[in-house]
């Protein structure tokens, strides 16, 4: 696919770890997260194995991507921030592991047009809807509706996922990340489908309303 960025729109596709890389990656990923952070995961056999699917959390540090997919044994690919892939080492890192750029302030069509792509074609993608991280505090943020109405247009379920504690590891203001418990915890996946004569916007930010309900209910 064609790689679709704020900055270069025509640049050709970046080379992206296969899959079988990111499979021998993910024991010491979990290994060293288990370490440092004593992280668990509940809820993992939730996670549809195949199919068009959106992995929507909350978002706290700038591990989280990493800590959402460590259980999630099927390709990803990740919305995120579109000022990050400029900067030297995590640019190219993001790359690397399937993250595509995202405007977070104002609409960002061919971004969108391109992850429900990769859904309709039974592709995963992690998006976080509060577009950046969240309060120091743990709180959420407000959500933006990019997700649900992915979901929407995709005709693909949603599955909501919640880390908690992060906030205590790496909060917005703090430079380094510090060691404390966490947990990821990955709710029943569902679908949005729209009733006839249903204005989308408007189940689009009703649905927004009840997804960021979901995720902070494990807070």
């Amino acid at each position: 696919m064609e790689e679709i960025s704020s900055h270069k729109r025509n640049a050709p596709s970046p080379w992206i770890l296969p899959q079988w890389a990111i499979e021998l990656l993910r024991p010491p990923a979990r290994g060293l997260s288990k370490l440092l952070w004593e992280i668990e995961f509940h809820g993992a056999d939730l996670v549809p194995r195949e199919g068009g699917l959106i992995i929507a959390a909350n978002h706290q540090t700038y591990l989280d991507p990493i800590w959402i997919s460590i259980p999630v044994k099927r390709p990803l690919r990740y919305l995120a921030w579109d000022e990050a892939f400029d900067w030297p080492i995590v640019g190219r890192l993001m790359r690397l592991f399937g993250a595509w750029p995202l405007q977070l302030e104002g609409r960002d069509p061919k971004a969108i047009r391109r992850a429900i792509q990769w859904i309709r074609s039974g592709g995963a993608v992690v998006i976080f809807p509060e577009g950046g991280r969240g309060h120091p505090d743990g709180s959420l943020k407000r959500f933006k509706p990019g997700a649900v109405r992915m979901a929407i247009e995709a005709q693909a379920p949603i599955l909501p996922v919640t880390i908690r504690g992060a906030h205590r590891v790496w909060p917005v203001g703090q430079t380094l990340p510090r060691f404390s418990p966490i947990k990821v915890i990955y709710h029943e996946p569902y679908r949005i489908a729209l009733r006839p004569g249903e204005e989308a916007k408007k189940r689009a930010r009703q649905e927004t309303e009840a997804l960021r309900a979901r995720i902070a209910s494990a807070l």
